[in-house]
């Protein structure tokens, strides 16, 4: 593996080296194994893109905040001039003329979250739970059981996130509903019922 985990990421990336190595795999990862490789180009290359290309405006478009100063910087270094070099943030509405540049208004450019037909500003709690889901997944299984005998009323009710898709796995949901019924069939209990007696003192 030569590029390292993104940010967040380190998690799902160490658990899939551990698998790999429980299959058998030999993996060869890290920085100690010396196969680690960029995917930017680095300095004295982005110079060379600069050399040849010339611009007369530069605006940084990927990475982080830090990593677009820097680009920017570079380029400074390399002859554009630090007027016409731009390190925008998400949303700026840049103006080029033949001439000049420069930062005419602002849009909104949130992180948007998409859930079937319904999209809306990013919820950071909503974000948790997705990558939770990602991670793990959950199974909810509904059932109604008789209070006098314990047996099921209709057949058990299986919702799962982040498992399986229910559409696409039928026969695996109908099995799942089957084995629930059969466990609760073999544990069910009748359920007592309270019983009062009311008496009056003589």
């Amino acid at each position: 593996m030569s590029a390292t985990p993104i940010p967040g990421n380190e998690a799902t990336v160490s658990k899939t080296i551990d698998n790999l190595f429980r299959f058998g795999a030999d993996v060869v990862y890290g920085s100690a194994s010396r196969v680690h490789v960029h995917g930017h180009g680095s300095q004295e290359e982005l110079k060379t893109i600069l050399n040849l290309v010339k611009p007369k405006f530069f605006v940084p478009v990927h990475g982080e905040y830090r990593h677009l100063a820097r680009h920017a910087r570079l380029a400074t270094s390399m002859g554009v001039p630090a007027e016409n070099a731009f390190v925008l943030n998400n949303g700026d509405v840049l103006e080029l003329t033949e001439t000049s540049g420069k930062v005419v208004s602002k849009v909104q450019a949130d992180d948007i979250v998409a859930n079937g037909a319904i999209t809306g500003v990013l919820d950071l709690n909503m974000l948790r739970d997705r990558r939770l889901l990602s991670r793990d997944g959950v199974v909810i299984v509904g059932l109604t059981v008789s209070p006098d005998t314990g047996n099921l009323i209709g057949e058990p009710e299986i919702l799962n996130k982040g498992f399986v898709n229910s559409g696409d796995n039928g026969e695996l949901m109908t099995g799942a509903k089957k084995v629930v019924a059969a466990a609760v069939a073999q544990g069910k209990r009748p359920i007592k019922k309270r019983s009062t007696v009311e008496g009056r003192a003589k």
